[in-house]
């Protein structure tokens, strides 16, 4: 149990960064990383060490933000359509958020793998070393995807004029 704690505050921050990227929502974000350690620690006997230890934990995050999402999808299609009030301002929400939302927008138009080696590098801040390791290739291919989103980033961006 000292050793799962152990790993636990070592790789709890890693975890919940890269969730954030995914999500973009703190409170899901930590939740998901609780998950994920509960997985990890029924299943650490599993681990067979032909990963670094965070990347075993970032696929065990991925997955389980995958299966919320099917949760989700699941529950909003058996749900009534009805629409919530908002006690937000929406105006002032999009002006605060619209750089945000146009960069999100313009990644959800990459195609994989960039979108997610993207994601991975820019808001998991997560090394080369480690997202090679998760896509099983080599770390200058990571470099040259994240090299590649960024440039379809840019020219998406500058298409578009008003991004």
């Amino acid at each position: 149990m000292e050793a799962f704690d152990e790993i636990y505050d070592e790789y709890a921050n890693v975890v919940f960064k890269y969730l954030m990227s995914l999500t973009m929502d703190p409170d899901l974000s930590e939740e998901l990383t609780q998950e994920t350690f509960y997985k990890a620690f029924g299943s650490l006997d599993r681990f067979a060490g032909k990963c670094k230890m965070s990347t075993w934990l970032c696929q065990i995050a991925r997955n389980s933000y995958f299966s919320y999402h099917r949760k989700e999808k699941r529950k909003h299609s058996l749900a009534p359509d009805k629409q919530a009030i908002s006690t937000i301002n929406i105006e002032d929400e999009f002006i605060r958020a619209h750089n945000t939302i146009s960069l999100h927008r313009i990644i959800r138009t990459l195609e994989e793998p960039y979108k997610e080696v993207f994601y991975l590098r820019f808001f998991a801040e997560l090394p080369y070393q480690q997202i090679s390791e998760i896509f099983g290739k080599s770390e200058s291919w990571a470099r040259v995807t994240f090299y590649r989103a960024k440039e379809k980033i840019r020219t998406i961006f500058n298409k578009d004029g008003k991004e």
